[in-house]
C-alpha cells in the first residue's frame, strides 16, 4: 500500500514537474520572441516608423523581407527593380516624379527571376503606374540571386499583413534574429549607415563606404568586380520566357515599362569580351529587343535603354591611371554612383540636354545591328586607346583561368 502510494505520489510530482517546465520554456519562447518582434533587427516589417532612422552594419540583412513589407504598406505607383546597381544606383528623390509614390525595389544580388517575383508581389498589393526595370548580362538568370528572398514573402490572395504577421513572428524564433535583437539593444551592432527603407529602398552610400573598405579598398573591389562579372554565367534560354510573361503581365495592367541595361564600368564588357561571352552578350540583346518589339506591337506601352557600352560615363578613369582616390562615375567597375543614375532617369523620360549624347539610346530590333557593330568599333578603340585599364582585364581573366 505504501509502495502504491509512493507511486502515485512520484507519478503527480513528475506531472508537476513536466508542467513547471514546459510554462517556464513557453515563457522564454513568447519573451524571446516578443523581444525580436518589438526590436526588429532586420527591418522586416517596418514602415515610416523610427527604427528605419536606426544605425546598421553595411550589410542588410533579410533586405527582401522588408523590401515586400514596405511594398505593401506604402503602396507605391512608381516601382524600380533589379540587382544592387539599380538599388544604390537609381535616386528616389527624383523630379521626374514630383507627387509620385516612389519605391526602389530592387534587392542585392537578384537575379531576373527575383526581379520577376518582387513585380508579381508590388502588382498585387499596389496599383503601378510606372515600372523602371534595370538588367544586365551577368544577373539573367532563372534561379534564384538573392538566397534571403523567400518566395513564401510574396503576396496571394486573402490579408497580406495578417499573413506576413505569421510570417514574420515564424522568423522571431531564429537564433541569429535573437543574438541581433540583442546586440541592438545593447548598442553593439557597428552602426556604419542606414538602412535602405530610410530612402524609400535605395542604398545608403554610407554602406558602400563601408563596403569597399572590408573588401580591401576600391582597387582591389574593382579587380573583384571585374572579375566577378567575367565568370558569370547566366541562364538566359531559361529566363527569356518568365521575363516576356512578366513584361505581358505587367502592361495588362496598364503600367508603363521602361527597361534599361545597366552602365556598368568600361572595365566589365571588356572582360566579357576576353573571356569569350561577348557573341552570347549580343544573342541576348537580339532577344531583349525581340520581346520588346513584340510587346510594343501588342499595344504595351514598354520601351528599351542601353547604358552600357564604351562611351563618355562608362569610361570614367579608374584609380590607375587618375591618381585620384574615388572615381566620379562608379564605386568600381560594377555599381555606379546616383549621379550616374540621375542621368538614366532623364534620358529615359526628359531627354535632358545635360546628359552627354553618347550616353543611352534606345534599343529596337531593326537598329539594334547598327548599335552591336558602333559598340564592337567603340571596343577595340577602347583596348587601342585605354593600355592599362585593357591591361589589367586581361590580367584577371588570365588569372581566373590559372585557378
Amino acid at each position: 500500500m505504501k509502495s502504491n502510494t509512493s507511486y502515485h505520489f512520484g507519478q503527480i510530482e513528475f506531472r508537476s514537474y513536466v508542467k513547471i517546465l514546459c510554462f517556464l520554456s513557453a515563457t522564454i519562447l513568447i519573451s524571446i520572441a516578443s523581444m525580436n518582434y518589438l526590436v526588429d533587427p532586420y527591418l522586416i516589417h517596418q514602415w515610416d516608423s523610427p527604427l528605419i532612422q536606426r544605425l546598421r552594419p553595411p550589410k542588410e540583412r533579410l533586405s527582401p523581407w522588408g523590401k515586400t513589407y514596405a511594398i505593401a504598406a506604402y503602396k507605391p505607383s512608381v516601382l524600380y527593380l533589379g540587382s544592387s546597381r539599380t538599388e544604390l544606383g537609381l535616386p528616389t528623390g527624383s523630379h521626374l516624379f514630383t507627387g509620385q509614390k516612389v519605391f526602389n525595389g530592387a534587392i542585392s544580388g537578384a537575379s531576373i527571376a527575383d526581379a520577376i517575383i518582387m513585380a508579381k508581389h508590388a502588382s498585387r498589393v499596389s496599383q503601378l503606374d510606372t515600372v523602371i526595370w534595370g538588367i544586365d548580362y551577368p544577373s539573367f538568370s532563372n534561379t534564384v540571386g538573392n538566397t534571403e528572398f523567400d518566395r513564401e514573402l510574396i503576396a496571394g490572395r486573402g490579408n497580406y499583413f495578417l499573413y506576413r504577421f505569421i510570417l514574420d513572428v515564424k522568423r522571431t524564433f531564429a537564433i541569429d534574429m535573437t543574438r541581433d535583437s540583442i546586440a541592438a539593444l545593447l548598442g553593439s551592432l557597428d552602426p556604419i549607415c542606414r538602412s535602405s527603407l530610410a530612402f524609400n529602398g535605395q542604398r545608403d552610400s554610407a554602406c558602400m563606404n563601408k563596403i569597399i573598405e572590408m573588401q580591401g579598398g576600391i582597387r582591389q573591389a574593382i579587380k573583384t568586380e571585374t572579375r566577378n562579372f567575367a565568370n558569370a554565367t547566366p541562364s538566359i534560354g531559361e529566363a527569356l520566357r518568365p521575363f516576356s510573361f512578366s513584361i505581358k503581365k505587367l502592361c495588362t495592367q496598364q503600367a508603363k515599362i521602361r527597361l534599361y541595361i545597366n552602365p556598368t564600368h568600361a572595365l566589365t564588357l571588356s572582360a566579357l569580351y576576353w573571356n569569350n561571352k561577348w557573341d552570347s552578350m549580343e544573342t541576348w540583346l537580339h532577344s531583349l529587343a525581340s520581346i520588346v518589339d513584340n510587346a510594343r506591337q501588342s499595344g504595351c506601352n514598354v520601351r528599351l535603354f542601353d547604358f552600357s557600352g564604351f562611351n563618355s560615363i562608362t569610361t570614367d578613369a579608374i584609380l590607375w591611371v587618375n591618381e585620384a582616390d574615388t572615381m566620379r562615375y562608379y564605386w568600381e567597375a560594377s555599381h555606379y554612383r546616383d549621379n550616374v543614375g540621375a542621368m538614366i532617369l532623364e534620358r529615359m523620360f526628359n531627354s535632358s540636354d545635360s546628359i552627354p549624347d553618347d550616353f543611352g539610346i534606345e534599343l529596337n530590333s531593326e537598329m539594334l545591328p547598327a548599335h552591336l557593330r558602333k559598340m564592337r568599333l567603340d571596343r577595340d578603340q577602347y583596348h587601342r586607346q585605354h593600355l592599362i585599364e585593357t591591361q589589367l582585364v586581361q590580367t584577371l581573366v588570365t588569372a581566373q583561368d590559372r585557378e
